[in-house]
């Protein structure tokens, strides 16, 4: 097998890992929703235990994180594809054409920019708003009970680093 046929084999096999994490985190999304809304319902449900509402932030941290970390990966292997494997087949090519074009080229549209920002701005609301909503919701009409409070606390602590994480991965 030629050094052409290894790199498409590579190419290839990126690319399908890149699906199946695409997959997966735009799952991921659905599965917040999902968790929310039980933990919401519930809440509702058994009026007065406002308490459960705590359970959010830290299901949402598990998820986001999750999240974060294979779109991390999804942009990873896109960088590779771009920045490795494209230079070197193209090195292989006769005329030294370019190849894998629209690993690039899709990077370059006008409204990128904007796209960007507003997926932000969905991670934060998804993962860090709706959850710090929930704490708040619950320091403000819920009985706050010590133990609970300090819970409450560390849960904001850890949402502000996953909101942080968001921010710092979002390729602005």
């Amino acid at each position: 097998m030629d050094t052409g046929h290894i790199l498409l084999a590579e190419y290839e096999q990126v690319k399908q890992e890149q699906r199946a994490r695409i997959g997966f985190r735009d799952n991921l999304i659905y599965a917040t929703f999902g968790t929310m809304a039980a933990v919401i319902g519930s809440t509702l449900a058994r009026s007065g235990h406002l308490d459960m509402l705590l359970l959010l932030p830290p299901l949402s941290v598990i998820l986001g994180w999750t999240y974060l970390v294979n779109d991390e990966k999804i942009s990873a292997i896109g960088r590779y594809v771009r920045n490795e494997l494209a230079p070197r087949i193209k090195e292989l090519t006769a005329e030294r054409a370019d190849v894998l074009g629209w690993e690039a080229a899709h990077r370059h549209d006008a409204h990128r920019r904007s796209r960007k920002r507003i997926q932000l701005a969905v991670d934060l609301l998804t993962f860090c708003v709706a959850p710090l909503a929930a704490i708040a919701v619950y320091w403000l009409l819920g009985p706050v009970r010590w133990p609970l409070l300090l819970v409450s606390l560390a849960e904001t602590a850890m949402m502000l680093g996953l909101a942080f994480q968001i921010v710092r991965y979002a390729e602005l």
